[in-house]
């Protein structure tokens, strides 16, 4: 089953189930127990760290949920922040989600520090989900943009094109 944000992202062949992680979490546990699906599969933007392209298209199925305030010290969780579906996570693209844009830059050097590449609000909510109810899950990302002091405006200005382009690779395959 294909699943996505909804409002400004949505696609024709996919499920809306939420903006942010408690949305996802609350829609997506209802889908769960209404119908629970064979596969996940979340398609989405994303905000790139620095080492992904705009327009770069990536398959993941890890996530983590960090805060910025982490790499600042000034926050803990005792909560496990990934969660993952893949077998080999050395060799996955990370994805965070937080309810919050990154937009400075030395706190996306950070993230790409600790090997997280991107940012999206709803992956970690979806595979933790899926995790929960025992359902294989994966996301497909293209980068709108980076998660600097534009990230929104350069967002809103590549969306059209990348839902374009996001959907005719998704048809293809």
């Amino acid at each position: 089953m294909f699943i996505c944000a909804g409002e400004k992202e949505q696609f024709d062949f996919a499920v809306p189930v939420g903006i942010g992680l408690v949305d996802v979490a609350i829609h997506l546990t209802r889908l769960c127990v209404s119908q629970k699906p064979p596969f996940l599969l979340f398609v989405g933007t994303a905000g790139s760290y620095g080492e992904k392209n705009i327009f770069d298209i990536v398959e993941s199925k890890t996530a983590t949920n960090i805060e910025n305030s982490f790499f600042t010290t000034n926050a803990y969780t005792p909560v496990d922040n990934m969660v993952s579906a893949a077998e080999d996570v050395s060799r996955e693209t990370l994805v965070n989600s937080s309810n919050y844009i990154t937009r400075d830059e030395e706190v996306a050097k950070a993230y790409l520090a600790k090997n997280i590449h991107l940012e999206n609000m709803e992956y970690y909510a979806v595979l933790k989900v899926a995790q929960t109810f025992g359902v294989p899950a994966a996301g497909i990302f293209i980068v709108t943009n980076y998660c600097n002091s534009s990230a929104h405006e350069d967002f809103l200005h590549n969306h059209k094109e990348a839902m374009q382009r996001l959907t005719a690779y998704i048809k293809s395959r």
